[in-house]
């Protein structure tokens, strides 16, 4: 308390009592006159608080007992200071108390299993618990961080058994699901290259037969194509030039060693066509 002149800094506040008795007046920062035995000053600091609750010990709802710490940001609300003064004694003290009372009654209803993987929920449970009782302290719960969750040395110990056994049966199944997803695309690639296989080697008989087919098709235009230009040119010789022709033949079988011929009866119409075609040559000539 103080009495006189006072300097009330900017993150400050001062309740004005007089005669031991709230006035209804909240100083804010500046000089500020007290007068001397009849009005006192009780300066509330509203800047934003920092505390760390001390390890403490508490019961899961599996009867687990537990070492914990946490630290709690708050602040007194600068409207409200007189709350702080004229309401409790200590209002840093009923914070603290306040929050340990409340997560002792957090961590009875829950499991240690449930503690260490929750954390993020019991500080939301643990901050809703605080925000409805500190306002009429005059004071505003900022924050809670949750430090570390220690259970006892054998609970440890099981605890890393327990996830040492885990690991290894989840690697064994890592293994199994990886053997069998080796398998599986094994499998998928020789199907896949038994299709592909397949599919070249009926590719390759249908070019193959469409080969056969364009080098058939080109074989009989071929021909064709020589059998019209032999058609136009046998068109192109008269008789005597073919007559001549079926001479020269005879002239050659008779230099050989037979001594009988065979000639079709067409020949001697053949011999009479000649003469006859010759003799009417000679006629036009004279």
């Amino acid at each position: 308390m103080a009495t006189g002149i006072i300097i009330v800094n900017q993150y400050q506040r001062m309740v004005k009592l007089r005669l031991g008795r709230y006035v209804g007046s909240i100083k804010g920062p500046g000089f500020h006159f007290l007068i001397p035995v009849l009005e006192t000053g009780i300066v509330i600091d509203t800047r934003e608080v920092p505390e760390r609750v001390p390890t403490q010990q508490y019961i899961t709802k599996d009867n687990v007992v537990v070492n914990m710490d946490f630290v709690l940001y708050y602040r007194v609300i600068p409207e409200e200071a007189e709350k702080a003064v004229l309401v409790v004694a200590d209002h840093k003290l009923a914070v603290r108390n306040l929050a340990m009372g409340e997560l002792r009654a957090i961590l009875g209803n829950v499991t240690l299993s449930e503690a260490l993987s929750e954390r993020e929920r019991i500080q939301s449970q643990l901050q809703s618990a605080l925000d409805e009782n500190t306002p009429r302290w005059g004071v505003k719960v900022q924050g809670v961080a949750i430090n570390e969750i220690d259970p006892p040395d054998g609970v440890k110990i099981a605890m890393e058994r327990e996830k040492s056994a885990a690991a290894i049966k989840t690697a064994d199944i890592t293994e199994s699901e990886g053997h069998r997803q080796a398998q599986i695309n094994r499998a998928e690639g020789e199907k896949q290259a038994a299709i592909l296989s397949a599919q070249g080697e009926r590719e390759a008989a249908i070019l193959k037969a469409e080969g056969n087919r364009q080098a058939a098709i080109l074989n009989a235009e071929g021909q064709a194509q020589a059998l019209t230009e032999v058609n136009e040119v046998a068109q192109g010789v008269d008789g005597r030039t073919m007559n001549l022709q079926y001479f020269e033949t005879l002239e050659k079988l008779g230099d050989g060693e037979a001594t009988k011929f065979i000639f079709p009866l067409e020949f001697t119409s053949m011999i009479r066509n000649f003469m006859s075609n010759s003799k009417s040559g000679n006629d036009n000539t004279e």
